[in-house]
């Protein structure tokens, strides 16, 4: 069987204590295993970090951006192979997978022109004789803690900004599908990368632990369930660590009397169901206001209808399983139960048969949900479409803002004042008009409000600079020493 290895200082490592198990989830049989980290294990790549800072935090920005220039070639040239990895693991269709290559590659453009971002400030003659300057540098060993739902895409958000700033990363994927980070890891190495700069260690909570509180490691970014992300949040902050944690999400779509029905309900359909709902951008929430509601669930229905669910290999799939049985199964229990709190199961994912042993289930819609109910409260992170009715826009707002989550919100409308008032009244970090999932590009930062982020930048884009970097202003005089006296006081103005 497989083995999939740790890649520490530059070397794969596949000899560990422990290993876990790595299933196809198209077949629900289990292809490989993967190595898990003992604290010791950590341990060394921790020390690698440490050790190959000095060294990259000394190189030039014209040579880490010739380094990220290669890695671009390179994870194009190879982004079919890579794609391929994903389906393997997770399950996605190889669209998506490729698609999902083509997000992240964004930040590795966005980081190639970080040598124009961390220019600092300089202002002169602030006193007599007296310049000042500023300048960002690294903060130090950075440790990327990555979900199973982007393999490839969230681990380039974060190492992409890291590496580019100075930083030395030790990446910590899931352990569900985990061979991407090594497959990225030897992409950078094959660019140039220094040993050491890059080191990838799988595990579980033991080897989050000793990243959480080890006193080499700087800062600490994570993606994850918000209960994770508050946890991380609290240990590393507690053990004096920067710390950003996104959490989940329960996306709201606002659908108004006045939108197009039909693309609103394409772009449900599309939101809801793609990746199998397993991402934290999904529209979970459809909010129809007024009278609109019959027409734009009965448009959602029949769309279902069309819906091809298969493996991830078959071109014509256009969902595959989800990640985990135990996951499948718990992603059927909010069907259940939210017939049994009062909804309505317009469509029944659960009722579709499968001729295969993997963790498939079909797509579910649910209509007169109201919170309260667990399929509403609850991330669920699956395909399961919830339809809550509103009288109006006011209501709209004020079920969204009341949520605890922040992520991201859409609103389906023709009326530019709406969706301008929208924009100022809604309580959340992303925000689409007439697109569902509102991801930012590369050239801007990603991340929510309430309890989707604990810590103060978002991930990737121009905050990311702000996170993995510390500012250091420098004060100077070079006085003429014939006039050189001595001053007790701060430096006058003149």
């Amino acid at each position: 069987m497989e083995r999939i290895p740790h890649f520490i200082n530059g070397a794969l490592i596949s000899d560990a204590e422990r290993y876990g198990p790595v299933f196809n989830p198209a077949t629900g049989e289990q292809e490989k295993e993967v190595a898990l980290a003992s604290a010791g294990r950590v341990q060394e790549a921790v020390e690698a970090a440490r050790a190959a800072l000095p060294g990259w935090r000394a190189t030039s920005l014209a040579k880490r951006t010739t380094i990220f220039f290669k890695v671009r070639e390179l994870l194009l040239a190879r982004r079919p192979e890579l794609a391929a990895l994903l389906t393997s693991e997770h399950g996605k269709v190889l669209s998506d997978a490729e698609g999902e290559i083509t997000r992240g590659l964004e930040n590795i453009e966005f980081a190639t022109g970080l040598s124009h971002a961390l220019k600092g400030e300089r202002s002169e003659q602030v006193a007599g004789g007296v310049d000042v300057h500023s300048v960002r540098q690294p903060v130090g060993v950075v440790a990327c803690i990555t979900p199973f739902n982007f393999p490839a895409m969230v681990p380039l958000w974060m190492i992409g900004s890291a590496l580019a700033c100075g930083n030395t990363v030790l990446l910590k994927p899931s352990e569900k599908d985990p061979s991407s980070a090594v497959f990225i890891a030897q992409v950078f190495a094959e660019a140039g990368l220094p040993a050491g700069v890059l080191n990838v260690v799988h595990g579980d909570k033991e080897a989050v632990d000793v990243l959480l509180e080890h006193p080499d490691v700087k800062a600490i970014s994570f993606v994850g369930s918000t209960p994770i992300a508050q946890s991380i949040y609290r240990r590393a902050a507690d053990h004096g660590k920067r710390v950003q944690a996104l959490g989940g999400a329960k996306n709201h779509m606002v659908v108004l009397p006045d939108a197009d029905l039909a693309m609103a309900a394409d772009a449900a359909v599309s939101a809801a169901y793609g990746s199998a709902g397993e991402r934290c951008m999904a529209v979970s929430v459809l909010v129809a206001v007024g009278n609109i509601a019959d027409e734009l669930v009965g448009a959602i229905q029949s769309r279902m209808a069309t819906l091809k669910i298969g493996p991830g290999t078959d071109p014509a799939s256009q969902m595959g399983p989800l990640i985990t049985a135990a996951h499948r199964d718990k992603v059927a229990s909010y069907v259940a139960g939210a017939a049994e709190e009062g909804a309505t199961v317009v469509v029944d994912g659960r009722k579709q048969a499968f001729d295969s042993n993997g963790f498939f289930i079909g797509v579910s819609l649910v209509d007169h949900v109201k919170p309260g109910m667990k399929v509403y409260d609850d991330e669920i992170f699956g395909p399961v479409l919830s339809v809550v009715r509103v009288e109006s826009y006011a209501d709209a707002v004020q079920l969204v803002n009341d949520n605890e989550f922040g992520n991201g919100v859409a609103i389906f409308t023709r009326d530019g004042g709406a969706a301008r008032q929208f924009e100022f009244d809604v309580e959340a970090g992303m925000v689409g008009v007439n697109v569902p999932i509102p991801v930012p590009v590369g050239t801007f930062s990603f991340g929510g409000w309430k309890n989707s982020l604990f810590g103060d930048t978002h991930m990737y884009g121009p905050e990311s600079i702000r996170f993995y970097t510390r500012g250091k202003v420098v004060t100077t005089r070079w006085p003429d020493p014939a006039t050189s006296v001595i001053d007790l006081g701060f430096p006058q103005v003149d």
